[in-house]
Formats: C-alpha cells, sequence, structure tokens
C-alpha cells in the first residue's frame, strides 16, 4: 500500500511514519503541505492512501481536500485532526460531498490501534467500488429485465434486542444480470425512478417478496416483512389496491407487511400519499420512516404521515457508543419513537458495541452487518440456528 502522509508538525510526521512501519507498511512518503503533496500528484505520483492533517498553515486539509478532487485522485483518505470532533465530522462530509473515498478519521495524538483499524477497511472500499465502467444501465435494458424476471430479493434480518428473537426481514431488490452479475439497487432504481418503471419494480419485488412470506408463515416463521417503497409510488393511488390485492393473492396477513419509506426529495403535491398511506394503515399495515433524521425524513414527516416504525439511520447508529454527539442523537430519536408509540429499530448495528448501546438505550428492533448481511431469502432458515446459536452466547435469549 502505497501511503501518503500530510502533516506541517515534524513530529507528528515522524510519529505517524513509526507507527505505520510498527504494523508493516514500508511505501511512506511524508510531506510537510498540501501543495508539496498536490506538487507530486500532479507529477504523476501514485497513492493507495493519503492521510492528512486538517490544521495545517498555508494550505489547510479543507483546501487540500477541494483541490484534491481537481487531480482526479481515485485512491482513499484518511483525515487527522487534533481539532473538535464536528470539525473533523464535517471534512469527511465535505470529502464524500466531492466523491472522494474516506476510510475514516483519527483525532491526534493517533493511537496505533485504531490507526490500524481504520486502514483494514482499505481492502473492504476496494472491493465495494463500482465497476470500471461505473455506468447506469439503459432504461430499456431495465424494462426487459423487470419483464424477465431478473429482478430477485435478498433479505436482511431483523431481531428483538431485549430476546434477541428473529422478529422480520427487510426486502432488499438486486439485479441478476445476465452478464455482469448481480448489480446492486444503487445502479438501477434511480434509473427506475427517472423513466416510469418503479411501479413495475416495485411490483416485482412486492409479489416476490409475499410468495416467500408465505412460505415462511408455512414453515412456522410469522414474521414482519418490510419493503422498501419509493415516494413515486405514493403518487399513484392504485398503488393501495395492489397492495393489498397482492397480500390476500399470496395469504398473507396485511398486519405482516411494513412499507419502508424514505423521501429522498420534497413532494409538491402530497394529496396522493396521504390518501395511500392512511388507507393502507386503515388495513393494518404498518408503516416504517426509513433512515430517519436524513434527507426529508424528518419530524414533519412524523407529523403528517401516519408511521409506526422508526428507524434511525445508520450514521447515527454505527459508533454511538464511543461518540457523545451520535449518542445524543439516538437517544433523542428514541425518545421520538417512545413517546410516539412507535417501534424503533437501529439499522447499521456492525459490532457488539452497536447492539449493546442500542439494547441498554430502550432500542426495540436491530439490522445491521453484526446480525447478518443480507442474504438470499432462502437461506434464512438456515441463518436461524446459527445466529440462536450467537445469541446464547451473549446471553441474550435462554437455553
Amino acid at each position: 500500500m502505497r501511503i501518503l502522509l500530510i502533516d506541517d508538525e515534524a513530529f507528528a510526521l515522524e510519529l505517524l511514519v513509526h507507527q505505520l512501519s510498527s504494523l508493516g507498511f514500508r511505501d511512506l512518503t511524508p510531506v510537510s503541505g498540501g501543495a508539496e503533496a498536490l506538487a507530486l500528484i500532479a507529477a504523476g505520483a501514485r497513492f493507495d492512501v493519503i492521510l492528512t492533517d486538517l490544521q495545517m498553515p498555508g494550505m489547510d486539509g479543507v483546501e487540500f481536500v477541494r483541490a484534491l478532487t481537481q487531480h482526479d485522485y481515485d485512491g482513499e483518505l484518511v483525515l487527522v485532526s487534533g481539532e473538535d470532533k464536528r470539525i473533523l465530522k464535517t471534512a469527511e462530509q465535505l470529502a464524500r460531498a466531492h466523491g472522494l473515498r474516506v476510510l475514516g478519521r483519527l483525532m491526534k495524538p493517533v493511537e496505533p490501534g485504531r490507526l490500524a483499524e481504520v486502514l483494514a477497511h482499505h481492502a473492504d472500499a476496494i472491493a465495494s467500488r463500482p465497476g470500471a465502467d461505473g455506468r447506469r444501465y439503459d432504461p430499456d435494458e431495465l424494462r426487459q429485465a423487470i419483464v424477465a424476471g431478473e429482478l430477485i430479493c435478498h433479505c436482511q434480518p431483523k431481531v428483538s434486542l431485549s430476546t434477541g428473537a428473529l422478529t422480520g426481514v427487510e426486502i432488499l431488490v438486486r439485479w441478476q444480470h445476465p452478464t455482469d452479475g448481480l448489480v446492486f439497487p444503487d445502479r438501477f432504481v434511480a434509473v427506475a425512478e427517472e423513466h416510469g418503471l418503479i411501479d413495475g419494480l416495485t411490483q416485482s419485488v412486492l409479489r416476490d417478496a409475499l410468495r416467500q412470506t408465505r412460505a415462511w408463515f408455512d414453515a412456522g416463521h410469522a414474521l414482519h416483512v418490510a419493503i422498501n417503497v419509493s415516494m413515486d409510488n405514493l403518487s399513484n393511488l392504485a398503488f393501495a389496491d395492489f397492495v393489498v390485492a397482492a397480500a390476500q393473492e399470496m395469504g398473507v396477513p396485511l398486519s405482516s407487511m411494513v412499507l419502508e419509506i424514505t423521501e429522498s426529495r420534497l413532494m409538491k403535491d402530497m394529496r396522493a400519499p396521504l390518501d395511500i398511506l392512511a388507507r393502507l394503515r386503515l388495513r393494518h399495515v404498518d408503516l416504517s420512516i426509513d433512515d430517519f433524521g436524513t434527507g426529508h425524513s424528518s419530524l414533519a414527516q412524523l407529523r403528517d404521515l401516519p408511521f409506526n416504525e422508526l428507524k434511525i439511520d445508520h450514521s447515527f447508529v454505527h459508533g454511538a457508543c464511543g461518540d457523545a454527539q451520535l449518542a445524543a442523537i439516538c437517544d433523542a430519536s428514541l425518545d421520538i419513537a417512545r413517546k410516539l408509540g412507535m417501534r424503533s429499530v437501529g439499522e447499521g448495528v456492525e459490532d457488539v458495541d452497536d447492539w449493546n448501546f442500542l439494547r441498554a438505550h430502550g432500542c426495540d428492533i436491530a439490522q445491521g452487518y453484526f446480525i447478518a448481511r443480507p442474504m438470499p431469502m432462502a437461506a434464512l432458515v438456515d441463518w436461524l440456528p446459527e445466529w440462536e446459536r450467537r445469541c446464547r452466547e451473549l446471553g441474550l435469549i435462554g437455553p
């Protein structure tokens, strides 16, 4: 791994070099400022990871981040600072807004263990990069995929934080592309929304999910099944009728369905969404406000729409146990859910610390990689005994 280190403090730079050398890294290039770093990059030097301080004379770290985007840097970035944590977070958000990949943040003095942990994400960052072509799929190709049944459903378990018991799943759409393999929704859902294909996509996913839900019910697993719904689906008044008819056709109780709604953009005309969601709640379909606290998923939505489940976004959950700001946001969200009589779900639970934090703070349901990664729907039954074994080891359920 080729690592570029930027810090105007000679001692801090020397310490980082020593720590990285102790971790086994050898290809290290230390420089004392952003201008010198940019000169190297402009001259053709290639780096896999850049660690940059924020507080530097001349060109500060924020200016460097902005300038870096003009040099087509395609590696990863680690931000380092002794300043307030919130400034560091803002700088991270800026870097991501510029399209840079941020491995993590480090507070000064840098702890070797934390440094190793951040750099360990490098392999995952490479694996998660989009394909080299980075193409968005043609709407005609997507339309044909929907007709041909190439869209498939995976699921991610949702479990009780008080008992560890499986309570439900979130259905996640994938495209089994004939040549590109498994394509994730960030590559095609926006295309569906822009070209009037989202109703067909959602209907396909919902039918498959309900078919599998019926199979789970028959096997003795009465689960809540959550399906993501675009706000564009809620502009069509026939959507509520479709949901009810599809559930009845598959023999699935409407009360076992959860529609997860993220308002990624403001709706100018709320008449149709209000109509549809009110009718669905009258039929006892659960409604979940997804990614609460981000985008337009706000307090106004809780006021205006009949949600009965609140999902706290992963960006507020992971690491909350060691971050007072995240902890305060999580606590406030959980308090809102309790006072409004809503079920609370913490998503993005990635380790036992996230689990213990949510459990101690009264969250109802957990979802995330600590529990399980998304899996084919047929794999859920095989996953369950292994999860129950882990729960016993954690002391969450009885023997």
